[in-house]
């Protein structure tokens, strides 16, 4: 169990350090088994934190997000999340202004994760394979200056958010069939 761990470690200070020697504007720790974003990395990229526009945590096992994470990466531009154990995000994430695009896909989300409405520059939201079913902020979307396409895709939307929002929006909305499942993967 240790050594796995250490392996664990071991992979992500590996991939922190090519980021920052190499000066690029992406941290990858996809699919690296992390079960919360680890503290020490905030000290290796202390210097390059507003450089890093995007940052892909798919397919670990992260239950949470930290205020400290959104504000630390206040310049991201895109956020991968997809396949975690998500719920919810801090209210923090209001500070990712220049946030384009975030991946909350085949996350345990069952409400809409309605700070992602005060995001100015966000144009794409990934909620596919979620457990939301109804309190989609229709309204406050519609308002959203640059959203160009949400996925909703199998989640358990109520008849309620599919007659109300398509009227009201003017970007692309994707939803299941109603009762329609998720493929397994």
């Amino acid at each position: 169990m240790l050594k796995k761990m250490g392996e664990a470690v071991a992979r992500v200070a590996r991939k922190v350090n090519e980021t920052v020697e190499s000066g690029s504007d992406t941290l990858d720790l996809a699919e690296c088994k992390l079960v919360s974003f680890p503290i020490g990395i905030y000290k290796v990229l202390r210097n390059v934190s507003d450089q890093i526009h995007l940052i892909t945590l798919a397919n670990n096992e992260l239950k949470s997000l930290t205020s400290k994470f959104m504000t630390t990466f206040s310049q991201l531009r895109e956020l991968r999340l997809e396949g975690n154990f998500l719920h919810r995000l801090p209210n923090e994430i209001s500070s990712l202004q220049h946030l384009k695009a975030i991946d909350l896909s085949r996350n345990q989300f069952r409400d809409f994760p309605e700070q992602l409405t005060t995001l100015p520059m966000l144009e794409t939201i990934n909620l596919e394979e979620n457990e939301i079913a109804a309190d989609v902020p229709v309204e406050k979307l519609a308002a959203m200056p640059a959203l160009r396409t949400i996925n909703l895709r199998f989640n358990p939307l109520s008849a309620e958010v599919r007659v109300i929002a398509p009227p009201l929006i003017k970007f692309d909305m994707l939803m299941s069939p109603e009762g329609a499942r998720a493929p397994p993967p």
